[in-house]
């Protein structure tokens, strides 16, 4: 018996059903006492390209506050600041806890206000 090249093993592959091939990797796998586990998801999927793009980097951030720690007042103060709100309604969202101080900023802009709230005793989270 000639052996076959790896293009030729592929050729034979590529005839092959899905199930006809699962059925060929079981008796290989019993034969050479292997698991041809991840050779089978790839067999199993061959419309997928494996140079497909990744996915897109988020651009765009909302800052939650989740705590205002043990100086609110300083926190309210500094919601006001970043969201130019009044003081009743910057007062309802450290009241409001968790609650989004700044949405669809950049990673920029949301970093800079988590590290003032942060600054003067508030937590945030960015999201």
């Amino acid at each position: 018996m000639a052996k076959m090249s790896t293009a030729d093993l592929l050729s034979v592959f590529e005839e092959m059903t899905v199930l006809e091939l699962k059925e060929f990797l079981d008796a290989f796998e019993n034969h050479f006492d292997v698991t041809a586990a991840a050779s089978m998801a790839v067999a199993m999927a061959p419309g997928e390209d494996a140079s497909a793009e990744p996915e897109e980097e988020q651009v765009e951030f909302d800052v939650v506050l989740t705590s205002s720690g043990d100086k609110k007042i300083q926190v309210i103060k500094e919601v006001r600041a970043l969201t130019r709100l009044g003081l009743k309604e910057a007062k309802a969202v450290v009241d409001g806890i968790p609650n989004t101080v700044l949405e669809a900023v950049s990673k920029e802009e949301a970093e800079a206000a988590k590290g003032k709230i942060e600054a003067v005793g508030g937590s945030v989270e960015i999201r």
